[in-house]
């Protein structure tokens, strides 16, 4: 605290009110209205998305159209949910007296700043918690479906871990006369070609050998001559390479969708922030317009 002299000689000591700048009630009354507003608006926003979807074929919208207006939803709820929120605290404030107008502003723009970060860190663990439960839910199926492929894998020729191994010893005891084999155990046959095809995806290729091999399996199945069973392998080879194309691209266009989301979601949090300040400050402005006199009787 300074002390200053005034021209006089008197004394002039600054005036400190020992109450706190931050007054928590608005704060959390304003926070609790913004999150209530945005769970009602998120369950509508479910409730028109639902009808944006159908079982039936030809009847939904499509999924660039749900995910747009999704986004576009949720942009809304955020702006709608800060700017009543800031709003209500800085309405519910009480007057801060002997305070200059510049820090009266500041005072509302900050309490409208604490609302909407108290009612966002609220939402975004809402939110989160519901997330967690669904990505546990299909964890569990994931898991379940995993099992059970792995108690089918156990029960063929070779499991999914001893892959390597068992390509490698199929290649070690591959029989001269290939046709024979394959029209004798069919089994064994689907199983080798099966673990061919897995480690082909796994290295990136199917060698020359492999592919020959796979054609004289083909042409002793089939019936095909070795010039068309061939044809057939390179057909089906060319199909899985196209699958895996279209997954990767699934994948980058996933990942690009995602990076926009979230850049997008930043921007509407900075703007729903600024607009609760904003809307704190107008709330504040419009609670000093009026002020309530106290009258006392002349002694």
């Amino acid at each position: 605290m300074s002390v200053s002299m005034t021209g006089s000689g008197e004394i002039a000591t600054p005036v400190e009110s020992s109450k706190s700048a931050m007054t928590w009630g608005p704060i959390f009354g304003g926070a609790a209205a913004a999150i209530g507003v945005t769970l009602i608006l998120l369950l509508l926003g479910s409730g028109v998305g639902l009808t944006m979807v159908s079982p039936w074929s030809g009847q939904s919208s499509s999924l660039g159209t749900v995910g747009v207006t999704a986004a576009i939803w949720l942009v809304v709820v955020q702006w709608l949910s800060s700017g009543l929120g800031g709003y209500i605290t800085g309405r519910l404030r009480t007057k801060w007296a002997a305070v200059h107008t510049d820090e009266v502003f500041f005072r509302d723009t900050a309490h409208g700043f604490i609302s909407w970060a108290l009612a966002t860190i609220f939402v975004a663990g809402f939110l989160a918690s519901s997330l967690t439960s669904l990505a546990g839910a299909g964890a569990q199926a994931v898991g379940s479906a995993a099992g059970a492929a792995g108690r089918a894998a156990a029960s063929s020729t070779a499991s999914a871990a001893d892959l390597p191994t068992a390509y490698f010893t199929d290649a070690l005891l591959r029989p001269e006369q290939a046709r024979a084999g394959a029209t004798s155990d069919d089994a064994a046959a689907t199983a080798e070609v099966s673990r061919i095809l897995l480690n082909g995806a796994a290295a990136g290729q199917i060698p020359d050998d492999d592919k020959a091999y796979l054609a004289t399996i083909v042409s002793a199945r089939t019936g095909l001559s070795e010039a068309d069973a061939r044809t057939r392998v390179d057909t089906v080879l060319k199909r899985i390479d196209d699958a895996k194309v279209a997954a990767q691209k699934a994948a980058d266009e996933a990942r690009k969708a995602a990076a926009t989301t979230a850049l997008l979601g930043a921007l509407s949090l900075l703007i729903g922030a600024f607009i609760a300040a904003a809307a704190a400050a107008f709330g504040g402005s419009q609670r000093d317009e009026e002020e309530d006199l106290l009258v006392t009787p002349r002694i």
